[in-house]
């Protein structure tokens, strides 16, 4: 029998004490959730929609700018990424075809 006052939490995602404490952990997580938003925003989105890649700092680190607009949804996003994230987000097919359709 449990002691009195003692309750299981439910909905709580349960980290280990390792990956509270590692921030490049984290970050990394982090990094694919805005990869994987950035992914079904650009594939869903219609006709109207732009989509501008520019790079903005090439030292020390590379850094580009993504910008999603939608203007029938008054809606812009900017996104600044590095090079890794960028080349993650170009492997999908789809986005792909719609960048070289932009250089084109």
């Amino acid at each position: 029998m449990k002691p009195p006052g003692t309750f299981k939490l439910l909905g709580r995602a349960r980290r280990s004490a390792v990956d509270a404490m590692d921030p490049t952990s984290l970050s990394v997580d982090r990094s694919d959730r805005i990869v994987d938003s950035l992914r079904a925003m650009i594939l869903e989105g219609d006709e109207g929609q732009s989509l501008r890649i520019r790079q903005v700092f090439q030292k020390p680190k590379e850094i580009y700018r993504i910008e999603i607009d939608q203007p029938e949804q008054n809606y812009q996003r900017t996104t600044l990424l590095d090079r890794d994230a960028l080349e993650e987000l170009l492997a999908t097919d789809g986005i792909r075809d719609r960048v070289i359709d932009l250089i084109d």
